[in-house]
């Protein structure tokens, strides 16, 4: 297709249509549809692996590595998990409606600020199926439309799973077209549907740099970005070591390719011997290569040097970047330098410290003692989550029902005219 003007515009039209009405549709019907739609895709899970397996088969021709066809991958407790999720969805409060303040004004008006749906969502993500349902069901829990386009690594898994939601929606009550699929993977398609903000109300990039580059400089609706996940653990001279090297194998190893992996470990200089000494017998048994300074080299033979571009870069594999620094400071004014304000922790028993770390740090998420991995909807407590924004504004981490929404003043009066 040559034009996709007319293409996307259907799409535009018929989720705006379907967002209209479902800012309108009660919670019972969206949890209702949720709930349907997760025993839908336990029920049809073995349908879901047999097209997931055709991307799998398909995904080292496109370049994926190891990390990546993981998180591509689905499999009977994955598919059991995205489900979960969605049911945690529908335990949630709905926060269509919701009143944030009210008062009343002193000529009797009464004021109050709600909660409303953003509208309609262009989402555009890469390589995780499941992210698929995550999404649906974040949008239309929050009373919005989403017009969802995945990444070529995952077609066949995507349609399948879409089909299975889309098919409950009507079913529930609420509108068919609420979740709809862009069915090709033409990239020239993307860019029609960035120039509807007549219909799209804000558009969602979650994938490489470049993707959301590209979003970011087409898009004529606001944009919630994702950029990369650069994200590091700091080891800081008080830290009790054992603590550290737990939470740096799991920051770094418990799924590499995802975006709150850890690329990079600091390491204060009165515990760089202990700490290398240990962990770096830790990360060379879990397959980590490691690339670091003069310092770190010296103390892990194994370590190969890393550049200056290796401190900027969200390697998304079981490499890791890792630099000795002399004092505190020095940790904090390398993560605000080469770091993408995504997620970065601190290991350390002085309280003082991880204070300064948490107000000096400027990320999305900071933690202190824990795992990286934890800057995730559902382990905030969010439920599913369609992206963990880096922007300061609309929203910031993990975007949630919340964040997907706007608010209107409702202005109640007897009859008030303004002198």
């Amino acid at each position: 297709m040559n034009n996709w003007t007319d293409y996307a515009r259907g799409y535009g039209q018929q989720a705006r249509i379907a967002s209209r009405q479902l800012a309108l549709a009660p919670t019972e019907a969206k949890n209702l549809w949720l709930k349907t739609a997760a025993a839908e895709l336990r029920r049809h899970s073995a349908r879901l692996i047999a097209e997931n397996a055709k991307d799998v088969a398909a995904a080292p021709s496109f370049g994926l590595n190891a990390a990546a066809i993981d998180r591509l991958t689905l499999n009977e407790k994955r598919i059991d998990g995205v489900a979960s999720a969605l049911e945690e969805v529908a335990a949630l409060a709905d926060p269509v409606g919701e009143v944030i303040e009210r008062s009343t004004r002193p000529n009797g008006l009464a004021i109050q600020r709600v909660r409303v749906p953003l509208g309609v969502v262009f989402f555009i993500y890469e390589s995780r199926p499941n992210v698929t349902a995550d999404a649906a069901a974040i949008c239309v829990k929050s009373g919005n439309a989403v017009i969802l386009r995945g990444g070529k690594e995952a077609l066949h898994s995507n349609l399948a799973m879409h089909q299975l939601l889309s098919e409950t929606l009507a079913a529930c009550g609420l509108p068919k077209d609420a979740v709809q699929l862009v069915d090709t993977t033409d990239r020239d398609a993307v860019g029609a549907f960035l120039k509807l903000n007549e219909f799209i109300d804000v558009t969602i990039p979650r994938g490489g740099k470049t993707l959301i580059e590209r979003v970011a400089a087409e898009a004529t609706m606001p944009v919630i970005k994702h950029f990369d996940g650069v994200c590091h653990v700091y080891v800081d001279k008080s830290a009790d070591l054992v603590m550290a090297e737990k939470i740096l194998i799991n920051s770094k190893t418990h799924r590499p390719g995802v975006c709150n992996a850890a690329e990079s470990v600091l390491i204060h200089r009165d515990v760089a011997v202990p700490f290398l000494k240990s962990a770096g017998v830790a990360l060379e048994k879990a397959g980590v290569q490691v690339r670091g300074d003069a310092r770190v080299r010296e103390l892990l033979p194994s370590a190969t040097p890393a550049t200056e571009q290796d401190y900027r870069t969200e390697y998304l594999d079981l490499i890791l970047s890792a630099r000795v620094v002399d004092n505190f400071q020095e940790a904090i004014d390398h993560i605000n330098e080469y770091g993408s304000h995504h997620t970065d922790a601190i290991v350390t028993r002085d309280g003082e410290a991880a204070r300064q770390f948490t107000a000096a740090v400027d990320s999305s998420a900071v933690m202190v003692n824990a795992s990286t991995r934890f800057n995730d909807g559902g382990e905030l407590g969010l439920g599913a989550e369609i992206g963990i924004s880096t922007d300061k504004f609309h929203a910031r981490g993990p975007c949630g029902l919340r964040e997907l929404t706007s608010y209107k003043y409702i202005v109640e009066g007897a009859g008030q005219v303004r002198a």
